[in-house]
């Protein structure tokens, strides 16, 4: 058992990256072995907020690795529909429904594939595998290797809200909320910057060259 923490990194406005240094981005994670390929492109109805591993689009198309052109959805569990619920995620359920335009193993592909993409005008995600333990400055942070460790970077066609902190499976309270376009999300279940409050420092490195140096981070609990 144990806790799952999607957290995120995000510039400190709501500021969608241009298509080309979105690429540009993603390709940096993975040329800096933050994470590791393949990478998957979907574009659609997305959700900041909803789990990377367990039922949102973007744990869809890594788990399941369907083939291109198909659509996902958001899977639903009894929990979301025993009763209406109109709390916003994380708190409330996600509605998300995506196609999935291209994946690959070859990072040069990624750009590519990025220009026919509906880039600001529908949510786009590139979705990687998971984070690369290989490098030792992510197994320093992580307690242990989980190849569960998902990582997403998103670009919203309209800003979004992430809470710096919440608790999904809590009720849902008036911490501040952060509205993002572009932002960067992984999940873990154990880390060592967990208790500080810290962006996993290799990510941090790489996300601050696009995002600023007065990047912000958060944290959701489910």
């Amino acid at each position: 058992m144990g806790i799952w923490t999607d957290a995120f990194v995000a510039p400190p406005e709501p500021t969608l990256l241009r298509p080309e240094a979105f690429g540009q981005l993603a390709v940096a994670l993975a040329r800096e072995r933050v994470v590791r390929t393949p990478w998957t492109l979907v574009a659609g109805r997305l959700c900041v907020n909803a789990s990377l591993n367990w039922g949102g689009v973007s744990g869809r198309a890594r788990w399941d690795k369907p083939p291109v052109g198909t659509v996902l959805r958001t899977e639903g569990f009894p929990w979301d529909t025993a009763e209406p619920d109109d709390e916003p995620p994380p708190w409330g359920p996600s509605h998300e429904e995506a196609r999935l335009l291209a994946s690959g193993e070859k990072l040069l592909d990624l750009p590519v594939a990025l220009r026919d993409a509906p880039y600001g005008d529908e949510d786009v995600a590139v979705v990687f595998a998971h984070m690369d333990f290989g490098n030792r400055a992510i197994t320093d942070y992580f307690w242990f290797e989980d190849r569960r460790t998902t990582l997403a970077c998103f670009a919203l066609a309209r800003p979004q809200n992430r809470p710096f902190r919440a608790n999904a499976l809590a009720d849902m309270d008036n911490r501040p909320l952060h509205p993002v376009r572009t932002c960067v999300v992984h999940t873990f279940k154990h880390a060592r910057g967990f208790l500080e409050d810290e962006p996993l420092p290799a990510l941090a490195a790489v996300t601050a060259r696009y995002f600023g140096p007065d990047q912000v981070c958060g944290r959701t609990l489910s």
